[in-house]
């Protein structure tokens, strides 16, 4: 069963402190599976952790129409869009299985890739309402990482 833990998110500056902490702790075939509606702060999210990743403000437009852009560094970090994949296999095509062993990466509607997505992959449920918050669901794996980045 996977923990679960809800912050919230009163503004994109907060959500960009978030990232900022999330960025250091990442290596390596770590996969963020981030869900919510159109406005809730996931692309948000990604350009501040990709940004504190690099450690400059790399332009990181979201990744809609080209459902992948990728950043190098020590470890790449591949920030993928899925809306528009109509069936598990474009994924596959796309090279996120091997990218789920080699990079960090950062995918924006995760339920496009029904069973091919890491049982290790760490879900974040950002919502938007009155004030915006992400709720965490983590295996034991990412438990302490999580206390660590304050969450």
């Amino acid at each position: 069963m996977p923990t679960t833990r809800t912050i919230t998110l009163p503004s994109e500056t907060d959500t960009a402190a978030l990232a900022q902490r999330f960025a250091p702790m990442l290596s390596a075939g770590d996969v963020l599976l981030l869900e919510g509606d159109i406005g809730a702060g996931k692309t948000a999210f990604s350009r501040a952790l990709i940004r504190a990743r690099l450690g400059y403000d790399e332009d990181v437009p979201s990744p809609t129409f080209t459902l992948v852009q990728t950043y190098e560094d020590e470890v790449d970090i591949w920030h993928c869009d899925l809306y528009r994949l109509t069936h598990p296999d474009e994924a596959v095509e796309l090279g996120l299985e091997e990218a789920f062993e080699e990079a960090i990466c950062l995918i924006e509607w995760p339920d496009r890739l029904a069973d091919l997505a890491p049982k290790t992959a760490l879900t974040l449920q950002f919502k938007a309402s009155d004030e915006h918050s992400v709720t965490f669901a983590a295996d034991d794996n990412w438990t302490a990482r999580l206390e660590a980045a304050g969450v």
